[in-house]
C-alpha cells in the first residue's frame, strides 16, 4: 500500500512526505507518537483565543531563499524580526549582548573605551563567541569578557544545559556570540516571519494530498518491525519493501544498544492575564534570576489583536525517556563519540533515511532541517 514509511511530522518529515506525494507521485504513511502534527512546531489557540505555540517560541528566519519560498507554498507571512532582551544586573538589555547592551550597563568612558577596542580587534559588525573573546589579552576587554561570560552565559548555560559553557561543543555556545553591532534583532538573517495562520495550518495543507496517511498517537513500533540482522522491515504485519525515513531519537531506533544518548528536556509554564501586554518584547532572558531561563509572550511573534495576553515560562530539565520530551541534543566530544556508533548503524541499511535534530543529533533550526529534506529528495530519493 506504502511507497514509504515517515516516522515523525515535524518539518523533516513533513517536507519529505509533501515532496514524495506531490513530485514522485508516491504513497507515504506518516506515523506519529502524539495527538497531532507538526512536531515541536505545533500551535494552537488556548482558552482565551491566544494563539501560543505550545512548545516553546518557533521564529522561522533563513538566509536560504529557496527555503522561504518554498515555505511560501503552504503560507503567508506575518513579517516579524524578533528581539530578545536579558535581565542583567536589574536593567534588560538586547540579547545578543551587543555595543548597545555596553552603553546601558556601563559608564560612558568606559563604554566608548570598550566599543572602541572591540571594533579594532573584531571589527564591525562581526559576531564574536564568548569563549573566543575570553581570549584576548587586553584588559579592558579581558573585563568586558569576563563580565559577559558571568552575567550573561554563564548562569544561562548552566540552567539550559546542565553543564558549564566549557562542557559543550562550540556550535552550541556559538549559536548566540557577542555581536559588534547596534542591530538588536535577536536573527539578522533576510528572510523573518510567523506563518500568518499560524505553523499547525501551514503543516495541514503541505500534508494535505491524498498520497500522505497519517497515523497520530502512535508509537512507531506498534506497527513497523525492523529486523536488524536481515534489513527486513514489515508494516502491519506485512513485508514492507520500501523506504523508512525516521526522524526520532536515532538511540530509540536501535533499542538503546550502545546507551542512551543524553538530551535536554523542556517544561512549559503557560500563564494568562486579562491586559493586552505584559513585556516590551517578544522574550526575556532571566540568565540569573529565577529557575526558569525566559518568558515568551506570544501576542509580541503572532501579530495577534487581543485585551488579552498569553506568557510561557521555560524550564530546562534533564531528558528521561518514557517521561518528557527531547528537545536538544547535549553536544560535546563523549556524547558524539556514542552518536557516531549510532550513526555507523543507520549506514548499513539501504532502506533506512535518517534526518532531523533528534535523528541526527544535530541543533538544527527549521531553516537547515528543511533545506536538509529539500536536499536528501534530490540527492538520495529523486
Amino acid at each position: 500500500m506504502f511507497d514509504y514509511v515517515i516516522i515523525g511530522t515535524g518539518f523533516a518529515g513533513s517536507v519529505l512526505a509533501e515532496r514524495i506525494a506531490t513530485q514522485l507521485n508516491k504513497k507515504v504513511l506518516m506515523i506519529e507518537k502524539r495527538n497531532h502534527i507538526g512536531g515541536n512546531a505545533y500551535d494552537s489557540y488556548d482558552s482565551q483565543g491566544i494563539l501560543i505555540h505550545n512548545y516553546g517560541p518557533h521564529i522561522f528566519h533563513t538566509k536560504i531563499k529557496k527555503v522561504w519560498d518554498y515555505l511560501s507554498n503552504f503560507t503567508e507571512w506575518h513579517l516579524y524580526h524578533h528581539k530578545v532582551l536579558g535581565v542583567i544586573d536589574g536593567q534588560k538589555v538586547p540579547i545578543p549582548f551587543n555595543l548597545n547592551s555596553i552603553n546601558q550597563l556601563f559608564p560612558k568612558n568606559l563604554a566608548e573605551r570598550l566599543e572602541k577596542k572591540l571594533i579594532e580587534n573584531f571589527g564591525y559588525n562581526k559576531k564574536v563567541p564568548i569563549l573566543k573573546l575570553r581570549e584576548v589579552e587586553d584588559e579592558d576587554l579581558k573585563f568586558l569578557a569576563d563580565y559577559i561570560y558571568e552575567k550573561v552565559f554563564l548562569g544561562y548555560t548552566t540552567k539550559q544545559w546542565g553543564v558549564t559553557p566549557e562542557e559543550l561543543d562550540p556550535s552550541v555556545t556559538g549559536r548566540v556570540p557577542v555581536y559588534i553591532s547596534r542591530d538588536d534583532r535577536y536573527f539578522q538573517d533576510p528572510y523573518q516571519g510567523i506563518p500568518k495562520e499560524g505553523y499547525t495550518k501551514l503543516f495541514e495543507r503541505m500534508l494535505d494530498h491524498e498520497n500522505i496517511k497519517i497515523l497520530l498517537n502512535t508509537d512507531y513500533k506498534e506497527v513497523l518491525q525492523f529486523n536488524f540482522e536481515t534489513g527486513e522491515a514489515n508494516l502491519f504485519g506485512q513485508k514492507f519493501d520500501g523506504k523508512i525515513i525516521y526522524t526520532g531519537p536515532i538511540d530509540y531506533f536501535f533499542d538503546y544498544k550502545f546507551g542512551q544518548l543524553p538530551y535536554r528536556s523542556l517544561n512549559f509554564v503557560f500563564e494568562q492575564f486579562n491586559q493586552e501586554q505584559v513585556q516590551e518584547v517578544g522574550t526575556v532572558n532571566y540568565p540569573n534570576d529565577y529557575n526558569f531561563t525566559r518568558i515568551t509572550e506570544f501576542k509580541h511573534l503572532t501579530n495577534q489583536t487581543s485585551d488579552k495576553t498569553t506568557i510561557v515560562k521555560e524550564f530546562s530539565q534533564e531528558y528521561i525517556p518514557g517521561e518528557n520530551i527531547p528537545y536538544y541534543p547535549i553536544k560535546n566530544d563523549k556524547n558524539l563519540e556514542l552518536y557516531r556508533l549510532y550513526k555507523k548503524e543507520v549506514r548499513k541499511y539501504d532502506k533506512l533515511i535518517f534526518i532531523g535534530r533528534l535523528a541526527e543529533y544535530q541543533y538544527y533550526d527549521m531553516d537547515m532541517v528543511i533545506a536538509k529534506a529539500l536536499k536528501i529528495i534530490d540527492d538520495k530519493i529523486k
